[in-house]
């Protein structure tokens, strides 16, 4: 007697809503301990940094010289603001490189007007491959202002040679797009003051949507307004606060974010520089440092900072977005294979041992359970064999523990960090935190899906990121 396919099926969905409900407990509980390490790591950070008079650093003779590294790719909109506030840091000893990446818009023209740069003869030691270079330049108002000029090779080639053509001991990689608060490298720095096993610090990036911007610096955060960048506010949040923060206990920390990050320079000439042939740069030198270190017995160590804070415009349009999201997990998805053999193998301590696993089972094969998780419950009301109340407990379940996790997020960021002054921010925060499970997550589940696709076609191509420039990134401010 042969077996109903539908009888089949249903049998197929119960085991698959066991299965989805497995892993949903198995992952939470990984979350929950990332809480519980980012919860003590900034109970420790709160009580040790602020008897430690980082200004003492500014006259220090011990504190490293930084050079920021700003590669620049058709960002006249905003690259003078963003200049104007590097150069504005409080640091003893800083040099800005400033990368133009053959833009085919004004960048050029926009840095020569307001820098008023002075052409020098461009000599260099090439120790790494890049595009040629076509011109450089000092500026005469601002001697610590170095400016490249070189053919279009993508943001891993203009960061590769503007590490050949920087002077500090410290480089520090940020997005043209990036505004950084003015002490925000005193507190970077101190890691590599305090542990020379400290091969990379990255600090906090944050949402500057419907914030007011004045002279390349933050004078009043404010919560987004619209509900796709108050969205990004809370879901950075919780990756940089919880994610970044967490790791820092379990030794793991396997990104440091392209839009802010510091690293030793000989470390990164040491291993060639970025890679050109990934979407995921930023991620894949982070393997690539930890794994030599861990190699030649030598630094090994990535640290994060949760108040050295940076701000980055985040997209507004879904398409763009979206192209953010695919390229993130297509980035993701190609640095895991490349380094597949760091997965659970002890030579490579707990970035082998728990890093990997965590971003191979929980961030790369998150989306394609959530994936079916959703497929399963629309085949389930279809054939009639999906279990409604289970399905409604696991879902409330599931939502009640994200409101409770983000929660806490939100929390941490008010009692330690507290950027959000007014009652109203704090207000639209908790109604973004209410609303990004209804459509939002679904969005990025599909988004990482495509990402992952793009990645097995072997694609690398970046897409448009469109700005709409610090200007006009926070309305009116309040009466």
């Amino acid at each position: 007697m042969t077996v109903p396919w539908s009888d089949i099926a249903a049998l197929i969905l119960v085991r698959l809503e066991w299965a989805i409900l497995m892993y949903f407990v198995l992952v939470n509980s990984v979350y929950a301990v990332l809480l519980l390490g980012a919860g003590w790591e900034m109970l420790w950070y709160a009580r040790q940094v602020p008897g430690e008079g980082r200004w003492h650093l500014l006259s220090s003779r011990v504190a490293p010289r930084i050079s920021i590294l700003v590669p620049a790719y058709n960002e006249a909109v905003t690259i003078g603001e963003s200049v104007r506030a590097l150069l504005a840091l409080c640091y003893h000893d800083l040099e800005i490189v400033v990368v133009n990446d053959g833009s085919q818009d004004t960048t050029l023209a926009v840095l020569q007007e307001q820098f008023d740069l002075v052409p020098l003869h461009p000599i260099y030691q090439r120790r790494i491959d890049t595009e040629l270079m076509r011109g450089l330049y000092r500026s005469h108002s601002h001697p610590n202002l170095l400016i490249i000029d070189k053919e279009h090779g993508g943001k891993a080639d203009a960061l590769n040679i503007g590490l050949q053509l920087a002077t500090g001991e410290l480089v520090c990689v940020v997005d043209a797009d990036t505004l950084i608060e003015t002490d925000a490298l005193l507190r970077l720095v101190r890691p590599f003051l305090m542990r020379r096993s400290v091969l990379a610090v990255g600090g906090i990036v944050r949402v500057v949507n419907g914030a007011v911007v004045r002279g390349g610096q933050v004078v009043l955060p404010r919560a987004p307004r619209r509900a796709l960048a108050g969205f990004q506010v809370v879901e950075y949040l919780r990756g940089f606060l919880c994610g970044r923060l967490g790791w820092n206990l379990l030794g793991g920390n396997l990104i440091i974010s392209g839009a802010f990050g510091l690293f030793r320079r000989q470390a990164l000439i040491a291993v060639q520089g970025y890679a050109r042939d990934t979407v995921g740069e930023d991620m894949e030198l982070v393997f690539r440092l930890r794994r030599r270190g861990y190699e030649t017995q030598g630094p090994h160590q990535v640290i994060y900072v949760p108040d050295s804070v940076a701000w980055t415009e985040a997209p507004e349009l879904l398409r763009v977005l979206s192209r953010q999201r695919s390229r993130w997990h297509c980035g993701l998805s190609d640095t895991l294979w490349r380094h597949r053999r760091v997965l659970l193998n002890p030579r490579y301590g707990a970035m082998g041992l728990v890093g990997y696993p965590y971003f191979f089972f929980v961030e790369f094969l998150g989306p394609m359970v959530e994936a079916m998780g959703l497929v399963g419950v629309v085949a389930g009301l279809l054939l009639g064999a999906l279990d409604v109340p289970f399905a409604l407990l696991f879902f409330l379940g599931a939502y009640g523990y994200d409101l409770v996790f983000t929660a806490c997020i939100l929390l941490f960021e008010e009692v330690s960090l507290h950027r959000y002054e007014g009652m109203r921010d704090r207000l639209w925060l908790l109604l973004w935190m209410l609303l990004e499970y209804f459509g939002y997550r679904q969005l990025t589940v599909l988004w990482r899906l495509c990402g992952f696709c793009k990645f097995w076609r072997g694609r690398t191509d970046w897409g448009v990121m469109k700005r709409r420039g610090f200007a006009t990134a926070a309305s009116t401010p309040p009466r």
